[in-house]
């Protein structure tokens, strides 16, 4: 007989995996200076298509949420290396996630952010395959995600292609 779990727990473990998230991620946005208060940030062209600065906040608070729901789903599933590897590949993307503002506003560094997010996009992708195949209700949460940060990447892009110069640390990826 299959090992089951509990969905119980599953909510209690989705609020502390969820405020967890949204918490380190808005810290780390904090310490980076990201948005539109950014010194580097604010004087450079802006894509046409870019949100207004309060919709990413609002964003990324449901985004975080349902990524930690997601998470909490995966880690009440009984141990297994599928587990495991989802779970490795949901931090590493996380890790990169939580990296990427430091990198573009800290650093002012538009091609190494581009990388940042293209390897996310590709760790997400894994990751959502990954939960999916473990509980496809974790791995549709991560959909949304997924959207957000193909318009991440096209801002991301835009912005180094309409500033060329404005990389701090240029690899010769966008712009000039």
């Amino acid at each position: 007989m299959p090992e089951t779990h509990d969905d119980r727990i599953l909510w209690r473990k989705a609020s502390v995996a969820a405020a967890t998230i949204v918490i380190v991620g808005s810290l780390i946005g904090i310490v980076s200076n990201s948005g539109l208060s950014k010194d580097w940030y604010v004087p450079l062209a802006k894509p046409a298509f870019q949100p207004p600065g309060w919709a990413f906040g609002v964003v990324w608070t449901v985004l975080y949420t349902m990524m930690g729901i997601a998470m909490a789903a995966i880690l009440n599933e009984p141990e297994s290396p599928r587990r495991r590897i989802a779970l490795v590949l949901f931090v590493a993307q996380l890790a990169l996630n939580f990296a990427w503002s430091p990198i573009f506003f800290g650093g002012g560094m538009i091609d190494a952010g581009m990388l940042v997010i293209v390897a996310m996009i590709a760790l997400l992708v894994m990751t959502i395959i990954a939960f999916w195949r473990i509980r496809p209700l974790a791995g549709a949460l991560l959909l949304p995600y997924l959207a957000w940060l193909g318009l991440a990447a096209a801002l991301n892009f835009e912005t180094g292609r309409l500033n060329p110069g404005a990389d701090k640390a240029p690899l010769g990826i966008i712009g000039a």
